[in-house]
């Protein structure tokens, strides 16, 4: 058995190893949006499904030595292709520029398309691992039960998701991480290998026998003679496997899309999956129908309490409530899917139907949910199938059943439905003020009407995922009002209004040609001046066709007396293709603020990502980066790349005051003295000058990076080795050169 268990749990760990990998290559490419998560699941889940139905085809038809075989020839086409694209390329699985969408609007099939070349076929081997190698260990030791090999190829996935954010993630490489997994895929084809040899000769000499139910399988219906599973049961197990992985994808969506879309936060909804597996398919005692819906009904209570308390809730607790939630309702749905199991002989087409109900589940997420929904139903329509899982379960009344029993089963129910039906209503209840709703692979965006019963106060605001992303006045007095994190004493007004007042001092024109990473409603526009040039980036045209008046919400892009222009696409990728197109005008203040929800493309804050902002700055520019966050500390961040680009750092905080938000900006110059000028001094912002004590404690780059380090902690600034450069400013303010 030694042999069959190392090569289910070698495949097991680099099938969910390489998942997490691939997903950090697509990141940069797509928006960093947790969209690109959601497509990279619809895609391995549908390898997955190939996966299976293989092994049940090669399983059912095939005699035992032309399956070993014709896998022995599969798995030295894949480890042959492995190494021809390491060779030809120079890695095994980095994908090639080619696939950087360039205008695309089918981001998820091109995404699929990309991970299909890049790493298909060794994805499609490893997938076929579990049913095929467990089918032939039934057929080689005759009487044993097979199901423990599957459990353990669960514990090889939850190892390898777990080990990935916390000990792979923040210290190696993208590249280093692909040559060692394509490492691993050789020593797994070495155990597969041996498999199929024991497979052969046992063949050869009698010892291999049918697929029979083993004496010790506690199922009523598992016996040799047990009839092959009708439609009613294969509709079942569809269903119930459906239900679950919409509840993790869409589980998945709500946790990242307010953080960061990024391998920590996919992983641990993946791994709670996972352990449902585990514990539902190791005994049949680990799941009870009472006590798990005891646990559904408190669950759902929490997430209900979250829905409630927004982006507010501290980062732990919706983690542990949406988790919870994921757990109790996963496993009902594995626990009712393992009693519903067929004999060992029908196992392959037991988990073909499985895969089948997961790539469903996928789809819907992915494809379905965007086209019929605009904000995210399914998580919550997800949790309510669970709760009818759990009533239909609660339905079969024992035998021998006591009238208290039967009372509180009857209480179950009725809490069960209550549960529910309160979480429908806090999801809908919280879209009685909006008056614009659209959906797509970026995130949901909504326009709210807010105050309308007092023309003085009366706006609009545009609300990305949970969070506020800008707002406009009705009234024609104050549309053109400075608002949000864009009031005169944010960190970007400042930074425009001392690049003018520097300009005016030396007798320049204090005219500006200002970039922004983002768009919103167009509120940064206010600050801007005639005479001044903007250039917006932006990758959802849905937020670029509201800022251009789409509804009549907003318009301060077309009252703004400065010269606008809107670029469509992932802000990094435009920037580097105007770099490529020859010499482009430098930006005097070149702004960073590209939350998606609360959640920030980790791409755009990498150090090869501002030295690229640098490029395009003029010799006396600033950057300007937008860090105010929930669950993020970014400063730190910040200053490791402004001792790594030469650059002097400025905290400026805000204070939520009128039509001002708090806000967290820091400001990069190449200038020491740029913030010690009258325009920082009259603020009523806080402004500190900061800079890195030492080396840093870790570094976002491309190839290494994660928001795990950057998870907000009670730590001080003395703590994080930043020291306060404010109590010694120059004696007199020193003049900064003209720029040529």
């Amino acid at each position: 058995m030694v042999r069959y268990a190392l090569a289910i749990f070698t495949s097991a760990f680099l099938l969910f190893g390489i998942q997490p990998l691939a997903g950090r290559y697509a990141l940069p490419w797509y928006g960093g949006t947790p969209s690109v998560w959601t497509a990279c699941m619809l895609f391995f889940q549908a390898a997955l499904l190939a996966g299976y139905a293989y092994a049940h085809a090669v399983a059912s038809r095939l005699r035992p030595r032309t399956q070993a075989l014709l896998h022995l020839g599969l798995l030295t086409v894949a480890l042959v292709a492995l190494a021809a694209r390491a060779v030809w390329t120079g890695s095994p699985l980095t994908p090639g520029e080619g696939w950087r969408p360039v205008n695309d609007h089918f981001p998820v099939l091109r995404l699929m398309g990309m991970l299909a070349v890049t790493l298909g076929l060794p994805f499609f081997v490893l997938s076929t691992t579990g049913p095929l190698l467990q089918s032939w260990f039934a057929r080689a030791r005759p009487g044993r039960s097979p199901y423990v090999l599957y459990a353990l190829s669960n514990v090889g996935s939850l190892l390898s998701l777990l080990g990935y954010p916390f000990l792979v993630e923040p210290f190696v490489g993208r590249s280093a991480q692909a040559w060692g997994w394509a490492a691993g895929f050789g020593l797994f084809v070495v155990f597969a290998v041996a498999c199929a040899g024991d497979l052969i000769r046992r063949t050869a000499t009698g010892e291999a026998g049918p697929l029979v139910q083993p004496a010790s399988e506690p199922v009523g219906d598992a016996t040799p003679d047990a009839p092959r599973p009708g439609v009613k049961r294969t509709l079942l197990w569809l269903g119930l496997s459906m239900c679950a992985s919409v509840l993790l994808l869409a589980t998945t969506n709500k946790l990242s899309q307010d953080v960061a879309a990024g391998p920590f936060l996919w992983v641990m909804p993946l791994a709670v999956y996972l352990l449902t597996f585990i514990l539902a398919f190791s005994r049949e005692s680990f799941y009870a129908r009472g006590p798990y819906s005891v646990a559904l009904i408190a669950t759902l209570a929490l997430v209900s309490y979250a829905q409630k308390e927004g982006p507010s809730l501290h980062l732990g607790w919706q983690v542990l409530f949406h988790a919870s939630a994921l757990f109790t309702g996963a496993m009902v749905c594995h626990g009712e899917l393992f009693r519903a199991r067929p004999a060992p002989r029908y196992l392959s087409a037991f988990y073909l139907w499985v895969s089948v109900g997961g790539v469903l589940g996928g789809v819907f997420v992915s494809l379905v949910a965007p086209a019929i929904f605009n904000v995210y139903w399914e998580h919550p329509l997800a949790l309510g199938a669970c709760c009818v899982v759990a009533l239909a379960g609660m339905m079969q009344r024992p035998p021998g059943e006591k009238l208290t029993a039967r009372v509180q089963r009857i209480l179950r129910g009725a809490m069960l439905v209550m549960v529910a039906v309160n979480l429908m209503l806090l999801v809908s209840g919280a879209q009685g003020r909006v008056r614009f709703s659209e959906r797509n692979f970026f995130g949901v965006v909504q326009v709210l009407e807010q105050i309308p019963d007092d023309p003085h106060e009366h706006q609009f605001t545009l609300r990305h995922g949970a969070i506020t992303h800008g707002w406009q006045y009705v009234d024609p007095v104050r549309r053109r009002a400075t608002t949000s994190y864009y009031s005169r004493d944010s960190g970007l007004g400042l930074a425009l209004a001392e690049q003018r007042r520097w300009r005016g001092a030396l007798g320049l024109p204090t005219s500006l040609r200002v970039g922004m990473l983002g768009l919103g409603v167009g509120g940064s526009a206010a600050l801007l001046e005639a005479g001044d040039s903007a250039r917006f980036y932006e990758i959802n045209p849905v937020i670029i066709a509201l800022a251009r008046g789409q509804g009549g919400y907003f318009s301060y892009l077309g009252d703004s007396p400065a010269k606008m222009e809107v670029v469509e696409g992932d802000a990094r990728i435009s920037l580097e293709q105007e770099l490529e197109h020859g010499p482009t005008t430098p930006f005097d203040v070149l702004a960073l603020d590209v939350f998606s929800s609360d959640a920030i493309p980790m791409h755009l804050v990498t150090r090869e990502a501002l030295e690229l902002y640098r490029k395009h700055l003029a010799p006396h520019g600033v950057l300007a980066l937008h860090i105010s966050n929930q669950y993020l500390d970014l400063v730190p961040i910040s200053l490791t790349h402004a001792k790594a680009l030469g650059l002097f750092a400025t905290l400026v905080v805000t204070e939520t005051k009128g039509d001002t938000l708090s806000s967290s900006w820091v400001l990069l110059s190449p200038d020491k003295e740029f913030s010690w000028g009258p325009t920082f001094k009259t603020t009523a912002a806080r402004v500190r000058r900061l800079s890195l004590r030492g080396e840093p404690d870790y570094v976002w780059t491309d190839e290494r990076s994660s928001v795990l380090q950057a998870v907000r902690r009670a730590r001080t600034l003395d703590d994080l080795g930043i020291d306060k450069n404010d109590d010694a400013p120059p004696a007199q303010p020193v003049a900064r050169p003209e720029s040529p």
